[in-house]
């Protein structure tokens, strides 16, 4: 447990999963600080998240209205500094959207909503993550409309070399390939990374204990905390 860690999640209009990771940064010991998207600097933080939703209805494009918002400024700033940022779903197309991570997340092929428990494997490791090996298979849910990754294959071939690719979808085996692909993202890419910059599609907020389905988030964040594995009740 660690009670002097701050964590700003910041809350747009439309956000609908800050309860969600809020309870579950506090079930890890850390402290969370609601943040306004009308904030022009940020309190004295250690991270800050931006978590899921449909910030500003998804109009435009899912994220793109949220990036432009006044607290993005000062995340970005922080993001240069150093600070660790995590982005949950419509918080990665924000990040984005914003420029601070590469590519874009398209609509799903079909254009369906898609809700479901998901595996991912962890493609690669990050300082930013104690723990966390490559090769680990988590088990994660996804709900998006608009979460197909895509860059060209350029960018695909730079986002190798340099270890970007930090999630792909796979099945509970870990093995990559189209059936465990939920919405077409290319290279089953899932999450992303850029320094201290991290997004991802799945919901670890939303897999905290086994009676959710899967305790796998609480893994993760506890690791992203800089906490290692963290049992949750």
């Amino acid at each position: 447990m660690n009670n002097d860690l701050s964590v700003g999640i910041v809350i747009f209009p439309g956000s609908n999963c800050d309860r969600d990771t809020i309870s579950a940064i506090s079930s890890l010991g850390a402290n969370p600080v609601v943040l306004d998207y009308r904030l022009r600097s940020l309190p004295v933080l250690d991270r800050v998240i931006l978590p899921g939703g449909f910030s500003y209805g998804d109009y435009l494009r899912s994220g793109a209205l949220a990036a432009a918002a006044p607290i993005m400024d000062a995340v970005e700033k922080a993001a240069a500094d150093g600070m660790p940022v995590l982005g949950i779903c419509n918080g990665f197309q924000i990040l984005c959207e914003r420029g601070l991570l590469p590519g874009a997340l398209l609509p799903n092929p079909g254009g369906e909503f898609i809700c479901q428990w998901q595996t991912v494997r962890v493609a690669s490791e990050s300082p930013l993550f104690t723990g966390l090996d490559q090769g680990r298979v988590l088990r994660l849910p996804i709900a998006h409309h608009e979460g197909s990754y895509r860059v060209t294959q350029g960018q695909l071939a730079e986002l190798f070399e340099r270890g970007q690719v930090f999630l792909q979808y796979s099945d509970p085996e870990g093995q990559l390939h189209g059936l465990a692909n939920p919405n077409g993202s290319v290279a089953n890419i899932a999450g992303v990374k850029n320094h201290n910059v991290v997004g991802l599609m799945p919901h670890p907020e939303r897999a905290m204990a086994p009676y959710l389905g899967s305790r796998d988030g609480a893994d993760f964040l506890a690791s992203w905390l800089g906490m290692g594995e963290t049992v949750v009740c």
